[in-house]
């Protein structure tokens, strides 16, 4: 008996026939709506991992510019 992995539940739980499809060795006929979906998945994965490095560049910065803030205080003060 073949092993069912964890993305295959997912499928199952979207679409059991396409599932049993798949399971079967049947061969979608959606291949260019698929590897356009694929293509968009993609694109998404780049975008958030551009959206994550933006926000640490941007979270660096401000602590930079606090340092300096607190920096130009002190030596204001003194």
């Amino acid at each position: 008996m073949k092993a069912i992995r964890s993305s295959e539940i997912g499928s199952y739980l979207f679409c059991k026939r396409a599932w049993w499809y798949a399971r079967n060795g049947e061969k979608s006929d959606n291949q260019t709506r698929m590897s356009a979906g694929t293509e968009m998945h993609e694109k998404h994965g780049r975008q958030v991992m551009a959206a994550g490095l933006t926000r640490t560049l941007a979270i660096i910065i401000m602590l930079i510019a606090l340092v300096m803030l607190v920096s130009y205080c002190t030596v204001q003060i003194l």
